[in-house]
């Protein structure tokens, strides 16, 4: 996600590619992921004429005093979650979603939400409600299981979750350091090159402490229904969950998602609510990789949207991963 100082670590990912494909930008745009403005102000600079800013994080709202006065009137602000975003814009020209976590939380060590600096174990994007210590400490060996396995697809989930549950009954498990340390002891040592042990386990946990997929799907729906037709729906994901779930949802919608069974009934197709502007997902050229190496697992999908009526959508025809009943 986009991010809060102008150094390396803090480079709108694909912002580039994204002005290369939408150009010429007018008209009203949404950023429904905020974070530090980069997107934001990307978009203003092109020619936007106006910019509504969507996130839940208190801290980017924060950060937009900063950067937004300038622009007067052609910036307005929201305090909520993206899959609520046609509740404050409608009939716009486009959307931006640059999904997962940014980099201004990753670099705050007391979010929590990195086991490269300790810190309380938070991980929450709204900073408020359930936290990823309550999670830990109070979820069933199962369901800490279920966790790791469906949002973070480590096949060692169970016997993290044990060895998570065990280290909390004799004290709570309070710190990322502490969560990381408990994950890294019963992993193999990771070879040159690999990621920590427990990376697919932190990614998990904030999932499901901002019920990530439950958002993007409703997010996504959202953006149809905000669309003006002609708009763009642009979309940055970082992991091959997230862009399974977006590429499903764009090629569902745009009459692309392949046929069914021979057996299956024949079934009338809906109509399609976008055309497709990208049939494969663009990654970073060699230049963003060597100025910016966190979006080496960056993917940009964009669709442009059509006149036929908005409707729902199904999230398990999307693929996104979804916790049993009671899972959390």
């Amino acid at each position: 996600m986009e991010h809060a100082t102008p150094d390396r670590r803090h480079i709108p990912v694909l912002l580039t590619a994204i002005l290369d494909h939408i150009a010429p930008v007018e008209g009203v745009w949404v950023d429904g992921t905020l974070g530090a403005g980069g997107y934001a102000r990307g978009l203003l600079e092109a020619g936007a004429d106006k910019l509504i800013g969507i996130d839940r994080d208190p801290l980017a709202h924060e950060l937009a005093k900063t950067w937004a006065a300038p622009y007067g009137d052609k910036v307005e602000l929201h305090q909520t979650t993206f899959s609520k975003l046609d509740q404050v814009a409608s009939g716009v020209d486009g959307v931006v979603l640059d999904l997962g976590v940014s980099s201004m939380q990753l670099d705050q060590a007391e979010r929590g939400f990195s086991f490269q600096g300790n810190g309380p174990l938070d991980m929450r994007m709204s900073q408020t409600g359930p936290s990823a210590k309550e999670l830990v400490n109070e979820y069933d060996e199962a369901q800490i299981a279920d966790i790791i396995y469906l949002f973070g697809e480590d096949r060692a989930s169970r016997r993290i979750a044990k060895a998570i549950v065990k280290a909390r009954e004799v004290a709570p498990i309070e710190t990322t350091g502490h969560l990381a340390e408990i994950i890294q002891s019963v992993m193999p040592r990771p070879k040159p090159g690999q990621s920590h042990p427990a990376t697919r386990s932190f990614q998990a946990i904030r999932i499901a402490v901002n019920d990530e997929f439950g958002e993007l799907v409703a997010g996504l729906e959202a953006a149809e229904r905000a669309l003006k037709p002609g708009g763009l729906l642009v979309v940055v994901s970082f992991h091959s969950l997230e862009d399974r779930v977006v590429k499903r949802f764009m090629r569902l919608r745009a009459g692309e998602a392949g046929g069914g069974s021979r057996y299956a009934p024949e079934q009338t197709p809906e109509p399609a609510t976008f055309k497709l502007i990208n049939k494969k997902a663009i990654g970073p050229d060699a230049e963003e990789l060597e100025r910016n190496p966190r979006s080496r697992s960056a993917l940009l999908r964009l669709a442009r949207r059509t006149d036929a009526e908005a409707r729902e959508v199904n999230a398990r025809a999307l693929g996104a991963p979804q916790l049993k009943e009671g899972g959390s």
